[in-house]
């Protein structure tokens, strides 16, 4: 063989070894620990799930799968850690509504762009908010309530699990469509929030199911309608706000889960799948039920749509209230 055959062979091989690469590559993954971000604290529902899924995937990946909670700034720490992470296939975060949807109004310096520096991949599971009461205020439904706010304008407090938060945003609307007023006051959790009214320092909120309905059932607060599209499976008995003569308050609360932009598609096909296999496992349908939740297990497109959808919903509540931060 001449030289010039020789040299054409050797580039011949290494071009087909360097388009075999990322093949390879893929094929590998993943090759080390995987990360999940969570952008509230431990015990939260999103660190709840997340720990689920992590403890389940590992073993199915023969790798490690660790959370780490970066809690602040209403999601937008961790959300934002994840948006700036190496696209590598290693690094993934666990989100809900707000750090997608509301908060790119709320924050006007948001240090991330949902829609550009994240890829969505499904949506886990979620649960439905409930409106709930003190019986101190001796209401047994919707439009008791409606009237007590209307007789006392402004002087009755509801409990939110933050400025902004979905909670905080439901009932302002709630408050608004009934021509009425109300003071919030918010807190840094679902339970805080809850204790608050326990305790009497405020009256009202619309919280998450696996936060609220123990009480309930235990006669301390009074359940009086779910906040979502349709009545929930898991509490039948309740009626929707729409059935309630309040229509257009949907605060499902979800969760889902993201990845830096520019991940390598066979990692988050991968990740997605077997993250919708365990939301389909009938073992992890018990063990949400026992949290009020519901396996979602959506499509990417389907997230994508939810989140539009969170956002043309709060948008008018946020500009009408005057809702903002600083930051």
């Amino acid at each position: 063989m001449n030289l010039s055959r020789l040299l054409g062979a050797l580039v011949l091989l290494c071009a087909g070894g360097l388009a075999a690469l990322p093949v390879q590559a893929a094929d590998a993954w993943p090759g080390k620990p995987i990360r999940i971000i969570v952008p509230f604290g431990p015990g939260s529902t999103p660190d709840t799930m997340a720990r689920m899924v992590a403890d389940r995937l590992g073993p199915r990946l023969g790798v490690a799968v660790v959370v780490e909670n970066k809690a602040g700034a209403g999601g937008n720490i961790g959300t934002g850690a994840v948006a700036k992470a190496a696209p590598d296939g290693y690094t993934f975060g666990i989100t809900i509504s707000g750090p997608l949807a509301a908060n790119t109004i709320l924050f006007p310096n948001l240090p991330y762009d949902p829609r550009k520096d994240l890829d969505f991949l499904t949506i886990a599971a979620q649960q439905p908010s409930v409106l709930v009461v003190s019986p101190q205020l001796g209401v047994k439904d919707v439009a008791g309530l409606l009237k007590a706010l209307r007789d006392h304008p402004g002087e009755y407090n509801y409990s939110s699990m933050g400025v902004g938060s979905i909670s905080h945003l439901a009932m302002a609307a709630l408050v608004a469509q009934n021509g009425s007023d109300a003071v919030h006051v918010p807190y840094a959790t679902s339970v805080k929030a809850l204790t608050a009214i326990l305790s009497g320092e405020t009256q009202m909120g619309i919280l998450p199911a696996a936060t609220v309905m123990e009480q309930a059932r235990a006669g301390k607060i009074q359940a009086l309608a779910v906040a979502t599209a349709k009545r929930s499976s898991l509490l039948p008995d309740l009626p929707t706000l729409a059935e309630s003569g309040v229509p257009g308050i949907e605060a499902d609360a979800w969760m889902g889960f993201v990845a830096p932009h520019g991940t390598p598609k066979a990692a988050e096909d991968r990740f997605t799948a077997e993250v919708v296999a365990l939301m389909k496992d009938p073992e992890t349908v018990r063990q949400l039920a026992k949290l009020h939740e519901e396996p979602v297990a959506s499509t990417p497109g389907q997230m994508r749509a939810v989140v539009q959808g969170d956002l043309d919903r709060w948008k008018p509540v946020i500009e009408a209230n005057g809702i903002h931060f600083d930051n």
